[in-house]
């Protein structure tokens, strides 16, 4: 019988040598007359063991990493094959490595142990339940199901998925649409991906489940085209579900239809707001909409259109599968079920932290960050993408809450943490906030547009300390007109790294204390 070795093959360990390990033990058993099966899982989530190599035991699978492809043959020299952990790269069961230990895993309970490309692997640790069960209810029910959950969209808005669902449900159309929003551009994200390329058959279900509620027989996912890996995964998904009754004209025998598709984004980040997005699937540039209409009720082509991101849609078999109240019973307040939280930057241990809502940034810092990779104090961390603010270390003890980073004025967004360590330069993130609003504008607005230009350049004069009292008074009146006259988050948020950098991080613009003038909202 074949020793089940498990190399990643996402596009993370891919970077660091993934397969190039993989081929090495291929060729190391194969020269020792040792019969292995090699299966290209995707990553647990723990990147800085990366590549990290797993052998099948009766124990549980046992660990080693990070494996380069010059310790294989000391691997082998060691046992590893038969799970010794005599090596000093062996991790011991991995299921046990308290990175992994502590989480909630919901969301991501199979990325990292199955196959990403086995139907049957899924089917095996129990994926497509919760579709099987949603075969059996009528629409209505199952939209009750999904806001019972208090599912909530992974993006700045945090709306009540169930709400959108239910409107597009209501709304009268002779066709509806699923659109999967995969275009995850914000910095320190990273959790749309793991999914894709390690999980894509979860992401397949819950979209088909949404079609079932709300009466949509077609949906697409539009994936950034710097996520190669991803589209091939999901490709060959669509592919093998269609095959196996899954998707298509009659989905399961059951006379239903849900046909789904993979659009390819030209790496705007604008696209990620959701009526940009869909102006590109229409194959026009991305350019916001005004709103109203909303896209639930006329959305892609005119027609009423769900509108979810890869961890709201991927969360949805769960919920269909063991219920509404076990996905309510984790979390706080209003802040349901688990956030996949993805830990990036100056970190020594960063990767992906599924966990309920509750923790502090304070704990996921230090007691699954591990501290700065440089050993150096934690300085600032921005939280929810390049337009979220920077918190300082006052504020690390805010529970990862909605409602609670929104009394903040800050942002969870989509669990993108970002560390920075005492060496940062705040001012000059501050510009960059701006800079970036500058360059990924889609110009329909003059608050975003003109406003993250003439940004850059107030940011330049109080770095430079020419007339730096007077130019401060004029950067928060400009993030003012920006916040409350933009036309999307775009615009919107940009004053949230600026004013927060400015706020609580003064002596980077040059001044011990700058002046005491505030906006209507203080970061």
């Amino acid at each position: 019988m074949s020793i089940r070795i498990f190399v990643p093959g996402d596009s993370s360990a891919l970077a660091v040598g993934a397969d190039e390990v993989a081929a090495v033990i291929a060729a190391e058993a194969q020269q020792r007359g040792i019969e292995v099966a090699l299966v290209r899982n995707g990553t647990r989530g723990l990147l800085w063991l990366e590549p990290l190599v797993e052998v099948d035991t009766p124990e549980g699978r046992i660990g080693f990493g990070p494996v380069d492809a010059g310790d294989v043959p000391a691997l082998f020299d060691a046992g590893f094959h038969a799970g010794a952990g005599t090596h000093p790269l062996s991790l011991g069961v991995v299921e046990r490595i308290p990175y992994l230990a502590r989480q909630q895993r919901l969301t991501f309970a199979r990325i990292g142990i199955t196959d990403p490309q086995s139907l049957d692997d899924y089917l095996a640790h129990g994926g497509y339940r919760g579709l099987h069960k949603s075969l059996v209810m009528a629409p209505a029910e199952i939209v009750a199901a999904v806001t019972a959950s208090g599912l909530r969209g992974r993006g700045g808005a945090a709306f009540p998925t169930g709400i959108k669902w239910n409107t597009v449900l209501k709304a009268p159309g002779d066709e509806k649409y699923i659109v999967c929003n995969a275009d995850e551009g914000d910095s320190g994200t990273f959790a749309d991906r793991l999914v894709m390329e390690s999980d894509p058959f979860v992401l397949i279900e819950g979209m088909t489940i949404a079609g079932l509620a709300v009466g949509a027989t077609r949906g697409y996912i539009y994936v950034r085209s710097e996520y190669p890996h991803a589209i091939a995964r999901l490709e060959a998904a669509i592919d093998t579900a269609r095959n196996r009754g899954y998707l298509g004209q009659n989905l399961l025998s059951t006379g239903r239809t849900f046909e789904l598709a993979v659009r390819k984004g030209a790496g705007a980040y604008i696209c990620g707001e959701e009526t940009a997005l869909l102006e590109s699937l229409e194959g026009k540039r991305g350019i916001v909409r005004a709103k109203p209409p909303l896209p639930a009720l006329a959305g892609l082509f005119g027609k009423p259109t769900v509108i979810n991101n890869v961890l709201s849609l991927a969360t949805v078999p769960i919920i269909l599968d063991k219920g509404a109240q076990y996905y309510q019973d984790y979390g706080m307040g209003r802040s349901r079920g688990t956030l996949p939280v993805q830990l990036a930057g100056n970190i020594k241990h960063g990767g992906l932290i599924e966990l309920a809502f509750g923790i502090t940034l304070r704990e996921i810092l230090y007691d699954f960050g591990g501290g700065s990779a440089t050993g150096r104090p934690i300085k600032a961390v921005q939280v929810g993408g390049p337009l979220g603010a920077y918190l300082p270390e006052s504020q690390w003890d805010t529970p990862l809450d909605y409602e609670a980073f929104a009394s903040l004025w800050a942002v969870l967004g989509h669990g993108g943490i970002v560390v920075h360590d005492d060496s940062a330069d705040m001012a000059k993130l501050a510009r960059y906030a701006m800079e970036f609003c500058a360059i990924e504008s889609c110009g329909k607005c003059t608050p975003c547009r003109i406003g993250s230009t003439r940004g850059v350049e107030v940011i330049d004069k109080i770095r430079q300390g020419t007339q730096r009292e007077q130019q401060v008074v004029l950067l928060r009146d400009l993030c003012d007109t920006m916040l409350h006259g933009s036309l999307c988050a775009m615009g919107g948020m940009t004053p949230y790294p600026v004013l927060s950098a400015l706020n609580h991080f003064p002596q980077d613009f040059g001044e011990p204390a700058l002046p005491s003038i505030t906006t209507r909202h203080a970061a």
